[in-house]
């Protein structure tokens, strides 16, 4: 007798021992007491002596790794078998039986199964799921037990509900994982034919209808390629025609119903209609026929005949040609006859195939094995050698302008001035865009000599006004020298066919001399706002590039320490200040010589004399400026500033 369980009375084969539940292996059926299952375990689910319990499900062989479990191991994996059955018919007349074919799933997740009948044209019986998935029971006397993975295999029969399916045969994947559990895979079994669809496939072979079928099968390639389309671009080349040009164009061909349709691509202010098709979605044909058929000429069958009850204008049937005579043979364009390089005919014109796409050359490259997709050249041809127009010379009536809008246009139409540089360059807020010179009048006359002027360049429309500054007891009466006008250059032809040269706003600088209608001025000094708008533009002014000044002085830098001494002798007040008439070396051209500059510069060779100021006649002009610069551009020169920055010297 086995000692209770109490403390102290237990042996070691129960340490670690955590279960000990009994079955309850009987039960109420009917109200009545009865042995529910002879199969339930014993204490703490082991098995009584001599007890074998029948498998649940499938039980596979361990291997490595970790241990899931199966619906995580096996899910979305399904075993599938070809099975025959064989069926007996009750109507005997053709055959005493019927072979229907069938594909049983097995699921290893759960065991589960589901036969399917694949559909088989013109059988007269219904197909498709024959049994829904689920775990099926094996036949009796085991109706107490499932189907598992172990009992199907090649050549074997299984029972489901009473019906019996012989395996012939099974998929790659199938047969590789029954031999990875441990099963031998029969080689695949002869599956016999369907009696009957035999029967019936000899009689169709032999029989030979008045009307015979035919299959125009055009749902699969609609399937297949709809949405697809073949993109080349084209050219028409029609120049040869009076009023002709070069076309361009875009042929799609769809793949889904072998049609084309052909677009233009118009060039802006191409005087043509946007029309937005060149040619509507249709079969093309490679020739054009020689008329316009007529309605219903061109059709799949024709109808010879009706016959029927005509009294109640009803037809019971037709009478079709099948001979099909006189029915017209067209052949239209497809995928393989386009290519680039190719000249189709589009109902007489003959337009070029030069580029593709990338989805049609990936089609042609997969379906035909072309490689070379190189565009075509289709370059214009050299346009003949353009005639000059000429132009009669101007015969000083208006503006030259305006003579020249007469030779263009029978209806003459005024210049149009640049409204986008004007629109930019006006004044507006704190911008002027004006610039202002303060000039000298160049001449030989004593009694002009310090007459002084406001030379202003408008930027909006290039024109230029000189005014003279009013001053009492002068002898001369000032005011608006040359009113607001544009100013040519001069040497210039008056009467020419060509359009005169007008003086530009990067012509004017200080220090420059311009002709103004034959007056000689030099331009002596600038505005602030004039000054910084030549800064702003040093690629216009040169001569207003900081930088580039200082770049030129740099080169000298091994007489840095000879310039020091100069500007020292010079500014015997150490003020580190001189005399801007130090700076003024000019040539024959009123222009400075940087040479005697430097030569002056040479203490050593010319020793720098006492400095005398130059006396200015208006230079009362810096201290009350009347609407006009100072002629003076600067009084004094800060020279030691200019050391530091041209040669990096420091003060001692």
């Amino acid at each position: 007798m086995a000692l209770p369980l109490l403390p102290g009375n237990s042996f070691n084969r129960n340490v670690g021992k955590e279960k000990f539940h009994k079955s309850q292996h009987w039960g109420f059926c009917n109200n009545v007491m009865m042995l529910v299952s002879d199969e339930k375990p014993g204490i703490g689910g082991e098995p009584l002596l001599g007890q074998k319990i029948k498998p649940k499900c499938s039980i596979y062989p361990k291997g490595d790794g970790s241990d899931v479990p199966s619906w995580v191991a096996f899910d979305k994996q399904v075993l599938s078998f070809d099975a025959y059955l064989e069926e007996e018919v009750l109507d005997k007349s053709q055959t005493n039986y019927r072979i229907r074919y069938y594909k049983i799933y097995f699921y290893p997740e759960d065991d589960t199964i589901q036969v399917n009948e694949p559909e088989v044209k013109n059988s007269g019986l219904l197909q498709g799921t024959s049994i829904r998935r689920h775990r099926i029971t094996l036949p009796p006397p085991d109706e107490d037990q499932f189907y598992t993975v172990y009992h199907f295999n090649v050549g074997t029969e299984v029972v489901f509900y009473g019906r019996t399916f012989k395996i012939y045969d099974c998929d790659a994947f199938t047969r590789n994982f029954l031999r990875k559990i441990g099963v031998k895979v029969n080689p695949p079994v002869q599956c016999p034919e369907d009696p009957y669809m035999k029967i019936r496939r000899e009689v169709v072979e032999h029989v030979e209808p008045l009307r015979p079928y035919e299959s125009l099968d055009t749902l699969k390639q609609f399937l297949q390629y709809h949405g697809k389309i073949l993109c080349f671009f084209c050219l028409w080349d029609d120049s040869v025609s009076m009023f002709g040009d070069r076309r361009e164009l875009i042929l799609h061909y769809f793949l889904c119903d072998d049609t084309i349709e052909i677009k233009e691509l118009l060039p802006h202010s191409s005087g043509r209609d946007a029309l937005k098709m060149f040619l509507r979605r249709s079969k093309l044909p490679k020739n054009c026929p020689p008329r316009v058929y007529q309605p219903g000429q061109i059709t799949d069958r024709a109808v010879l005949n009706s016959y029927g009850d005509f009294i109640k204008n009803q037809a019971d049937g037709y009478l079709f040609d099948r001979y099909k005579l006189g029915k017209v043979d067209q052949e239209f364009y497809k995928d393989s006859d386009l290519s680039l390089g190719v000249t189709i005919n589009v109902w007489g014109r003959k337009v070029l195939l030069y580029d593709c796409d990338e989805f049609t050359k990936s089609y042609y490259k997969s379906k035909y094995g072309i490689e070379n997709f190189t565009s075509v050249s289709c370059k214009p041809p050299s346009p003949p050698p353009k005639i000059e127009r000429k132009f009669p010379p101007y015969n000083g009536f208006g503006s030259e302008e305006d003579s020249l809008r007469n030779c263009i246009d029978l209806k003459p139409t005024p210049h149009r001035r640049n409204f986008k540089k004007f629109m930019e360059k006006d004044s507006y807020g704190s911008k002027s865009n004006i610039l202002r010179f303060f000039a000298k009048l160049v001449t030989d006359k004593c009694v002009d000599l310090d007459r002084m002027f406001v030379i202003s360049y408008y930027l909006g429309d290039d024109t230029i006004s000189v005014f003279e500054p009013i001053e009492r007891n002068s002898g001369i009466a000032g005011g608006m020298f040359l009113k607001r006008s544009r100013v040519k250059k001069p040497g210039q032809e008056v009467f020419k066919s060509e359009l005169s040269e007008y003086i530009k706003a990067e012509e004017l600088y200080i220090g420059v001399t311009v002709n103004v209608n034959g007056y000689l001025f030099r331009l002596l000094n600038a505005d602030e706002y004039t000054l910084n708008y030549m800064e702003q533009n040093t690629d216009k002014y040169p001569f207003s590039n900081l930088k580039l000044a200082l770049q030129k002085l740099k080169q000298e830098e091994g007489k840095s320490r000879e310039l020091k001494q100069v500007f020292k002798a010079a500014d015997s007040k150490h003020t580190n200040m001189v005399d801007y008439n130090t700076f003024r070396f000019e040539d024959s051209e009123k222009q400075i010589d940087y040479k005697s500059f430097f030569s002056a510069l040479n203490w050593r060779k010319n020793p720098v004399p006492e400095l005398q100021p130059a006396s200015y006649l208006k230079e009362r002009c810096e201290d009350v400026w009347l609407g006009m610069p100072s002629p003076i551009p600067a009084k004094y020169i800060d020279y030691w500033t200019f050391l530091k920055d041209a040669f990096g010297l420091e003060e001692e």
